[in-house]
């Protein structure tokens, strides 16, 4: 049956809509604003046009999953076809069809026009993907571990600020731990308002401090007795106790994701799939399974490797030989199979024979590192696709 095409330019605030029909008749352009008034009046003027001509709806978009959220998740639920649309790649077509100048409305009409093309035009085809519906778990996993990424990183920016820091109001504090990051470390610098209190406190006070025991205590103790404070110290130490509230925060934030996380694994079959590789554990095979969503978004396994980063493109001229990195990667997926696959190699006898071969032929770590995981992603496919778990021969 065909459809009623639909393309929406994706914007921050606004939409653009363009709607066409099968045999290239342009219906109707208007804006659409993101909120939940417009989005209704979206749906309306569609189901008006679809019931008017006897058509289904397809409905390309750009930024599946970023700025057209929620709007991507509620054209799959009313049951049209949705056509997730490849920014690049469209960039390419509007190069080799190009148009007279570069607006929202032109480049709404140009989605529908490669919607149009698609079952004709190789680059069209190219160009738009199906989005294919997840499990509710594994589209849970793929927010959480998101969140957990972000908290992640914004921890590790407050570790590198709070290092600076101490070495710069008081030296030689931090050489009392190992990581700013301890929890007794954290719970020392917050158990005062300021730097004056921390120097001045009796020891009988830090052994009442969650975690710090006597070793620590002697430790802070010989620390007072040489300790040094610049003038920038009431300043700077206000900002280091901020940050060490703000590290006990994200420490406990962070637990919690990873509680949910290793709760929802269960539930679902590709996280426990990929799991059941040696090295895979519960945060690397969870953001795998969120990012890859179901393999049925691939046609082939070479589609999956590409996606997870770990099949490099050819880019070889004359008598040089050479490979580059996909552009359309994510980004995630391929850190954490990277990750999953470094730790893989020291548990699998034969994995590791195979990456000492790679460095052996002259490859650097991380190269050797993508080689296997190449060979991984092949076992992914092929463990889900039989539906068995990884065994060690």
């Amino acid at each position: 049956m065909d459809s009623l095409l639909v393309g929406i330019d994706v914007g921050c605030r606004c939409h653009r809509v363009a709607i066409g029909t099968p045999d290239g008749v342009l219906v109707d352009q208007f804006d659409m604003e993101h909120r939940s008034g417009s989005f209704a009046n979206f749906f309306s003027r569609v189901e008006e046009y679809a019931h008017k001509l006897h058509l289904s709806v397809s409905v390309g978009m750009e930024g599946y999953g970023g700025w057209a959220r929620p709007l991507d998740t509620m054209v799959v639920d009313k049951g049209w076809k949705l056509l997730n649309v490849n920014n690049l790649k469209l960039a390419r077509f509007k190069e080799i069809f190009p148009s007279p100048a570069k607006t929202d409305a032109i480049d709404a009409r140009k989605i529908v026009e490669l919607m149009r093309l698609q079952p004709m035009l190789p680059q069209a085809k190219a160009v738009l993907s199906n989005v294919v519906e997840i499990s509710k778990v594994n589209h849970e996993l793929k927010l959480l571990t998101r969140r957990r990424n972000s908290l992640v990183d914004e921890k590790v920016r407050i570790i590198g600020r709070m290092h600076s820091d101490l070495q710069a109001i008081t030296p030689g504090l931090v050489e009392i731990t190992g990581s700013v990051d301890n929890m007794w470390f954290l719970s020392f610098l917050t158990s005062r308002d300021n730097f004056n209190a921390l120097v001045r406190m009796h020891k009988s006070s830090l052994m009442k401090i969650k975690g710090v025991g006597s070793k620590y205590a002697k430790a802070i103790r010989n620390w007072q007795k040489h300790s040094f404070l610049s003038k920038d110290s009431d300043i700077i130490g206000e900002m280091v106790i901020d940050d060490a509230n703000r590290m006990l925060a994200l420490i406990e934030k962070i637990k919690k994701i990873e509680l949910r996380i290793e709760s929802l694994i269960s539930q679902s079959q590709l996280a426990k799939t990929i799991q059941s590789i040696p090295g895979f554990g519960i945060i690397c095979s969870a953001e795998l399974a969120g990012e890859i969503g179901t393999i049925k978004r691939f046609s082939k396994e070479d589609s999956l490797a590409r996606y997870i980063g770990m099949a490099p493109l050819d880019n070889s001229s004359g008598q040089y030989t050479g490979a580059k990195g996909g552009k359309q990667v994510n980004r995630r997926a391929k850190t954490a199979m990277m990750t999953a696959a470094a730790r893989h190699y020291a548990c699998v006898s034969q994995s590791k024979t195979y990456y000492d071969k790679k460095r052996g032929e002259g490859k650097k770590h991380n190269q050797a590192v993508r080689s296997l995981g190449r060979h991984l992603s092949k076992v992914i496919w092929s463990l889900v696709k039989h539906e068995r778990e990884y065994t060690i021969q």
